[in-house]
Parts: C-alpha cells; sequence; structure tokens
C-alpha cells in the first residue's frame, strides 16, 4: 500500500514538472510556428543571412516559410525556415528550381539546406525565369 502512494506522489510530480517545463518555454516565447511576418522582416533576414545584401525586389512565400530576393547586382537570396530560426542561400546556375502553376521549388544542391517549395502565386513564374536566366 505504502509503494502505491510513493508511485502516485513520483507521477504527480513528474507531471508537475513537465507543466512548469512548458510554461516556461511558452513564457520564453520558445517552440512558436515562426513565419517571415512582411517584406521588412525579409529584407532583415537578408541582412542577417549575407552581408550588404539589399534586395531591389522581393517576393513571400504565402506560407510564410520562405522568401526570395533579387539585388542590383542581379543575385538572387533563397530564405528559408530552417528548424527554429530562418537561414539564407546566394543561388548560382547549378541551382535547381522546378516551375509548378504557382509553386516555385528551389534547392540549392547542398543537402542540410535542402529544397523548398513557395507559393508564390502569379509571380511564380517571373522568378522562375529569373533564376532560369542567371549565370553559372
Amino acid at each position: 500500500m505504502n509503494t502505491v502512494w510513493i508511485e502516485l506522489a513520483k507521477l504527480g510530480g513528474s507531471i508537475a514538472a513537465i507543466l512548469l517545463l512548458a510554461w516556461t518555454a511558452k513564457r520564453m516565447g520558445l517552440g512558436g510556428d515562426i513565419r517571415i511576418r512582411d517584406e521588412n522582416h525579409a529584407r532583415r533576414l537578408a541582412e542577417e543571412a549575407v552581408c550588404g545584401f539589399e534586395p531591389v525586389s522581393v517576393v513571400l512565400g504565402r506560407a510564410g516559410i520562405g522568401a526570395l530576393m533579387k539585388d542590383s547586382a542581379g543575385r538572387h537570396l533563397l530564405i528559408r525556415r530552417h528548424g527554429a530560426q530562418f537561414a539564407g542561400r546566394l543561388l548560382d546556375g547549378h541551382s535547381d528550381s522546378r516551375l509548378d502553376q504557382n509553386f516555385l521549388t528551389i534547392g540549392t544542391g547542398e543537402k542540410a539546406f535542402g529544397k523548398v517549395t513557395l507559393n508564390l502565386g502569379t509571380e511564380a513564374q517571373y522568378w522562375a525565369a529569373g533564376l532560369r536566366h542567371m549565370a553559372v
């Protein structure tokens, strides 16, 4: 009988500890569903990814998980959600892109970065054409 109470106390303590950790994580803002909020947010992410990259053209994926940008030199930068943060890569002629109506799938050839599919709406064709004409 005594062991039953001990086991119930352990269970109650474990549940209390889990709830405390969940509450602490929520207060710290950890584990949220991060998205690119707007064009200004995407521009800040671009500056963090590539120092000095100043986009003249920006398109956001409708889900907020990625953005594609072009600077005045014609360089293209892909920003995508990578875990709980965002990562960016400059694209070159070796980048893999595929257009499917309003969806543009872009890969850098870097396995750790992977591919991302962005719903760019009617702008998908414009950006796909720009990626096809990049120099190698």
